[in-house]
């Protein structure tokens, strides 16, 4: 086995990095080569679409499903890499009730609530 990288799994980590807003390294395994090589490598970094679009193309695949941990992740990035302010994320929220249903959009309306709350901590804690 090699430790050189390919130009695939570079592609990977850095829209990896990127999407998510820290510095992603390597990782071992099957499901990681795929994940970064495929998901990031690919996927993500295809043209026609915003990291942005994807981003709320994917938060609205995750409500649907009740991924709302997964939501959370993609939610503080999104606030992170300033694609997505809180008051964004409330609208969201709002209209996917409509979509995914009260009571789920209701529990994704909340988290998203505490990603804002955590958020702004953060900056205003940054700022003072």
């Amino acid at each position: 086995m090699t430790d050189e990288m390919t130009p695939q799994r570079r592609k990977g980590l850095e829209m990896m990095s990127k999407v998510y807003g820290w510095e992603m390294a390597d990782g071992p395994g099957d499901f990681f080569a795929h994940t970064a090589d495929h998901v990031f490598g690919e996927v993500w970094a295809r043209d026609g679409l915003s990291i942005r679009d994807r981003r709320l193309l994917l938060l609205g695949a995750l409500a649907a499903t009740n991924q709302v941990d997964v939501a959370e992740i993609q939610a503080g990035a999104a606030l992170g890499n300033g694609e997505l302010t809180p008051d964004d994320l409330d609208e969201i929220g709002l209209f996917l009730c409509y979509y995914i249903g009260w009571p789920l959009g209701s529990k994704l309306t909340m988290m998203f609530g505490g990603v804002s709350k955590k958020y702004r901590k953060t900056n205003h804690d940054k700022e003072s």
